[in-house]
């Protein structure tokens, strides 16, 4: 069997949100949790995720939501794979323009490709990276680019709530027997 962890954005997701549509749908769904609130303290968020993962034997794929892609990268960069087989990008935040209410911390992103298959997910409309910017970081991090159209930053202000494809690029992530 194959562990989800859901890795959430700079702020808990809504009831409302696609990644707790997935918790939803699989009990055996698992967030990373942390407590920095609305802020992004990096080593907070990866020591949560180097947690969250300790002691972990089974196969894993990583769903990470906005600036949860940085925290990825971030763990993979300094922990390697370890039991992660995939991790699923979606609509990450471009690092280069503000997006931060001032009280973020934010490291440099790896320049590397992450140490396991990934999928990196944009929309055409996101507000927070412009869809060329998002192919040239899945170009660099070795990521397969999936565009799915115009959903804004995939947000419940933007419509979502339950979105199905996630179902589908999980399901391509997970390690064939």
């Amino acid at each position: 069997m194959t562990r989800v962890l859901l890795v959430p954005g700079r702020n808990d997701p809504l009831p409302e949100h696609w990644q707790e549509w997935l918790a939803r749908r699989d009990p055996a769904r698992r967030w990373v949790r942390h407590a920095t609130g609305g802020r992004y303290v990096a080593d907070e968020r990866v020591a949560a995720l180097a947690a969250a993962l300790d002691g972990v034997t089974e196969p894993t794929v990583l769903v990470a939501h906005s600036a949860g892609w940085l925290t990825v990268a971030l763990w993979a960069a300094s922990c390697g794979p370890g039991p992660v087989r995939g991790a699923l990008l979606v609509t990450p935040p471009d690092l280069d323009e503000p997006w931060t209410d001032g009280t973020s911390v934010l490291p440099a992103l790896p320049d590397v490709p992450l140490p396991f298959p990934s999928i990196l997910a944009a929309s055409r409309t996101d507000p927070v990276m412009t869809y060329g910017r998002a192919a040239h970081w899945a170009g660099r991090w070795g990521a397969e680019l999936v565009e799915f159209g115009d959903a804004g930053h995939l947000t419940t202000a933007d419509g979502y709530g339950p979105w199905p494809l996630a179902e589908t690029l999980i399901a391509r992530l997970v390690p064939r027997r």
